[in-house]
C-alpha cells in the first residue's frame, strides 16, 4: 500500500465537499445529498478493491484455497 490510495480518497472527498457547498448555495440540497452519496459509494469501491487485494495476498501467503 502506498500513499496514492490516501490521495485518491482525499481527492474524492475534497471534490465532493466543494460540489456539496456549491449545490447548497444554489438551493439544490437534494442534488447535494446525491453527490455526497455518490462520493461515499466511489470511496467504498476504491477501498473494497484494496481490501480484496489484501485478502488475496494473505490467501496466497498462507497457501489457502
Amino acid at each position: 500500500m502506498d500513499i496514492t490510495l490516501i490521495l485518491k480518497v482525499a481527492g474524492v472527498g475534497l471534490l465532493i465537499s466543494v460540489l456539496n457547498i456549491i449545490l447548497d448555495k444554489a438551493d439544490r440540497k437534494d442534488w447535494a445529498t446525491f453527490t455526497t452519496l455518490a462520493g461515499v459509494i466511489i470511496v467504498l469501491g476504491i477501498v473494497l478493491t484494496e481490501i480484496s487485494d489484501l485478502f488475496n495476498a494473505v490467501r496466497t501467503m498462507f497457501q489457502l484455497y
